[in-house]
């Protein structure tokens, strides 16, 4: 393996093309306006027009070049369309961030065939398969970044959001083979697990987060991503230093691991999380139901 040069380990988004993928809410729309800092040109895709319209106004406003597509990657199959358009509007790709995703909390038996295979596939399939068509470019001119946005749910399951946690482990393991595929070329990836922030369920349910859990403001998040392109990072994980020393003793022993999950009550509060998110969703099933007879 060659040793690394100052500008590998130093690279630049100003002028780069960077597909961001759930650009549109979120910490999608941070990580949107971080690059248009760097006056990147920014391909937008989400499923959202109007959403993704007004994430690639703010971008020129701030610099950058916006770019929306609206296109809804749970189509899998058609991506190869998604990836021709961006081609023929954006050119090359230089920065990949696989973004998008959805989770949805369940007592696991209570999970449908449909809730499993949509929360896979947007989660780990879609960011395989829209890879996989970039990536020959990126290899032809030997140059290129790709950042996969985990979770640290992916690091530890977190109970009551199994398939969601599955995905994201998925999505790590898939990095890091891949990072090893590529450790002769300047194709740069890296993966990056936030914990609880701001922008996330917990403040959306008014639940308050598990005990010893940091929360993440989505601006940091956005910003922790520029840095991994920049200097190559290869993991980052954003839950703070007590999160990441318990990541690496539950992987010595998961019975230490597990019963630090119930004392912090992570259980108790994912259930309530679970248990909300259900009552939520009945409540809207049931208003639709009500407008649509």
């Amino acid at each position: 393996m060659r040793p690394y040069t100052t500008e590998q380990i130093m690279k630049t988004i100003t002028g780069k093309t960077v597909l961001l993928t759930g650009a549109s809410g979120g910490i999608g729309a941070y990580i949107a306006r971080a690059l248009a800092k760097e006056q990147a040109t920014v391909v937008c895709v989400s499923r959202s027009p109007e959403a993704l319209e007004r994430i690639r106004l703010e971008i020129e406003a701030m610099g950058g070049k916006g770019i929306s597509i609206p296109f809804d990657l749970a189509n899998v199959e058609e991506l190869s369309i998604l990836a021709e358009k961006i081609d023929r509007v954006a050119g090359s790709v230089n920065i990949i961030i696989n973004n998008a995703a959805i989770e949805k909390f369940r007592p696991f038996q209570n999970y449908s065939l449909e809730d499993i295979q949509s929360i896979l596939t947007l989660n780990l399939h879609a960011p395989m398969e829209l890879t996989r068509l970039l990536l020959p470019q990126m290899l032809k001119s030997n140059s290129g970044h790709i950042v996969n946005i985990s979770s640290g749910a992916g690091k530890k399951g977190a109970p009551f959001n199994s398939i969601y946690s599955a995905s994201k482990a998925g999505l790590i393991m898939w990095s890091e083979a891949l990072r090893h595929e590529l450790a002769n070329t300047d194709v740069g990836v890296s993966t990056i697990c936030p914990g609880c922030t701001n922008a996330g369920m917990f403040l959306d349910l008014d639940i308050p987060a598990p005990k010893g859990a940091r929360i993440a403001e989505p601006a940091e998040v956005a910003d922790t991503i520029v840095r991994a392109i920049k200097h190559n990072h290869k993991e980052v994980v954003l839950d703070g230093l007590t999160l990441k020393v318990f990541y690496a003793i539950s992987q010595l022993s998961p019975e230490f691991g597990d019963s630090i999950i119930q004392k912090a009550g992570v259980v108790e509060t994912n259930r309530d999380c679970a248990y909300k998110k259900m009552q939520a969703e009945s409540v809207g099933r049931s208003n639709f139901q009500l407008n649509n007879r």
